[in-house]
């Protein structure tokens, strides 16, 4: 059903426009009549065309496929969702219960999921999502809290970057005594808590969420800004998070349309299970339909099927909140589900419900008393990287809600064919991408190529900075005491450090033997930032990623490091900015072009150099390096 012309006038009679009005920010929930249209191992956003790793929940139009696409979904014969014009597809992992004393696995029934619209206060225009926009946000590989999530409010609260903790769970109950989730968990073992809500925390609770009518709840934000240029279904680089600015604003970079926020929350009946497990005693025994124990890999997929006009009627002119989209000004009962059981055949021919052995797609469970957080342990039927940043999401990809995690798909259009999807949730990309000279040597490239990130990766923000190194600095170097093994440098605006990495546990390789790609050496995994360590030249179009495809680009480039990051991503610079080094075990997602090797994490980079030696401009380990040199000094005095 189109929206009509009439039928926009007459919901401006009867509210001001939100349009008229940026300094509020307002929503309305959308509801859905049936709790899902199917539960199957499809996702046609990461993994087109086949079935996907793992299970997901469905909602919204029927137009749902293996290989649908916008144009389908506007031409579903029926939609669950309580606003006949949103034709659009909301799909995400199914919930698993694994029997802690016979092992067998059980599916847990969904609740209800509702879907928040928000529309942010913003200098911007907020535009209906153009049919067949195709979201992904989470990472279904990750088994350990990502980088982004670990980091303090105020740093992950940067242009470019997702709200902290964007893909989390609520679990309401009737005291927390003890507690959800263990205080001062570092969630390797266990979840982390929020600091400020007993309720809600990063990871699967280790408790019964026995709150009245609302047991465990999955949340997941959508980013609000999407770059055109990067096209519909270039899921992978194609969304961010607006930039916060003055007065609280939240806008989009120049040239991106600010769309509505979506968060979605999944109500699981986890109660039903709650005698059947000793909290503390036994195993956490939920689990997603990717095998994951921890609840660290949740994510989310959005294909758009609306119909623009309607939704361009809410986004204008609707604040119901909590009372329900079909609230909104303009929507008349016509416009309503009611009644309706709006359902489609699985995509695929296997048992997805019941009592079974083992997970559909035959999915190992990994992640805390289970093990094996290794991503390259993981069937990829499908393969996904998510976002870093997303997100987006999917970190390469921002999470998808498929299968593995970083598809290869980088450009509009692209599709993958070894997809795993993964990647993220509210503020906030950052300035538009420009290009800026290199911080290093002049014989690098100058202009920088800056793509825009997803969901997990957001856009960068383009520095200038120039080096002048002086022979003082030479001096200075040499006077260091022989344990700090580094060269200091004089730089203009910044100070640049060249460390001797430390020694490493662990190598690229899921093998532990590789440590020279393409003439390169290994260098070690180094955290990234919302600026981009590299940030030379940002996700180069490679197709399938492997530590060597994208060592020989970046060195034919003339770039002297090459860094690869959620198991799809490649990065090329010649210093790492605002980066640190950090423990091996964070460089563990599986290349999409070689999978015995490991290509980076979420937020980390698998860093590559000539001499495998990594150069450090306006980090952490700088100011430490500098703090070292400073007191070995002031003792010679």
């Amino acid at each position: 059903m189109k929206f009509s012309n009439l039928a926009v006038l007459a919901s401006a009679s009867v509210a001001a426009a939100r349009k008229d009005k940026p300094d509020e920010r307002t929503f309305a929930v959308l509801r859905f009549t049936d709790q899902m249209i199917v539960q199957t191992r499809a996702d046609p956003i990461v993994s087109p065309g086949q079935p996907s790793s793992h299970v997901h929940h469905v909602l919204g139009g029927s137009g749902f496929s293996m290989s649908s696409t916008g144009k389908d979904l506007m031409a579903s014969n029926c939609t669950n969702a309580l606003i006949k014009g949103d034709k659009s597809n909301y799909w995400f992992p199914s919930l698993y219960f694994r029997d802690p004393k016979t092992g067998m696995i059980e599916d847990v029934k969904m609740f209800y999921a509702n879907a928040y619209y928000f529309f942010d206060k913003t200098k911007d225009d907020i535009k209906a999502f153009p049919v067949g926009l195709s979201i992904l946000v989470g990472d279904p590989f990750l088994r350990t809290p990502s980088l982004a999530s670990v980091e303090d409010k105020a740093d992950a609260q940067q242009p470019g970057r997702p709200p902290v903790n964007s893909v989390r769970w609520t679990c309401p109950r009737k005291n927390f005594d003890p507690p959800s989730w263990p205080k001062g968990s570092d969630g390797k073992l266990h979840g982390i808590p929020d600091p400020n809500n007993k309720g809600e925390g990063m990871g699967f609770p280790d408790a019964n969420c026995d709150g009245y009518a609302a047991p465990l709840r999955g949340d997941i934000h959508f980013p609000s800004c999407y770059n055109p240029a990067a096209g519909l279904t270039n899921y992978k680089q194609n969304m961010a998070f607006p930039t916060e600015e003055d007065g609280g604003y939240l806008n989009c970079p120049k040239g991106w349309i600010h769309v509505p926020q979506i968060f979605l929350e999944v109500y699981w009946d986890t109660l039903k299970f709650q005698d059947r497990w000793a909290p503390g005693k036994d195993p956490q025994p939920f689990v997603l339909a990717e095998g994951d124990a921890t609840g660290y890999s949740n994510h989310a997929d959005f294909m758009a099927g609306w119909d623009e006009a309607l939704l361009q009627n809410i986004i204008d002119h609707c604040d119901a909140g909590s009372n329900g989209m079909d609230k909104c000004p303009g929507i008349t009962a016509d416009m309503l589900n009611t009644g309706n059981h709006c359902t489609i055949n699985p995509q695929t021919d296997e048992q997805v419900t019941g009592v079974m052995k083992k997970l559909p797609g035959d999915n190992p469970i990994t992640g805390w008393s289970f093990g094996g957080v290794s991503v390259g342990s993981i069937p990829d039927t499908d393969k996904t990287s998510s976002g870093p940043a997303p997100a987006g999401s999917s970190a390469t990809n921002q999470g998808s809600g498929s299968s593995s995690a970083g598809s290869s798909a980088t450009n509009q259009g692209q599709t993958p064919k070894d997809n795993l999807s993964n990647k993220a949730s509210n503020p906030q990309p950052a300035e538009s991408p420009k290009s800026s000279s290199s911080s290093s040597s002049a014989a690098a490239p100058a202009a920088k190529k800056l793509l825009a990130n997803n969901a997990a990766a957001q856009p960068a923000v383009a520095q200038t900075t120039a080096v002048a190194e002086t022979a003082a600095a030479a001096t200075a170097a040499a006077t260091q005491d022989s344990v700090c093994k580094a060269k200091l440098h004089t730089v203009y605006q910044t100070v640049t450090v060249t460390a001797a990495a430390p020694g490493e546990t662990a190598q690229p390789s899921g093998s532990n033997s590789t440590r020279t790609v393409g003439g390169f050496q290994y260098a070690g995994c180094f955290r990234d930032s919302k600026t981009r360590a590299l940030d030379s030249e940002i996700r180069a179009n490679l197709g399938p990623v492997s530590n060597e495809k994208c060592v020989n680009h970046c060195k034919t480039n003339g770039f002297s490091l090459a860094g690869t990051e959620y198991g799809g991503q490649c990065y090329c610079g010649n210093e790492l900015k605002n980066s640190e080094k950090i423990d091996s075990s964070y460089c563990n997602k599986a290349c999409e072009g070689n999978k015995p090797e490991m290509c980076g994490g979420s937020w980390a980079l698998s860093v590559f150099s000539q001499d495998g030696l990594a150069s450090l401009s306006g980090s952490k380990t700088r100011r430490n390096v500098l703090k070292h040199f400073r007191h070995h000094r002031s003792l010679r005095r």
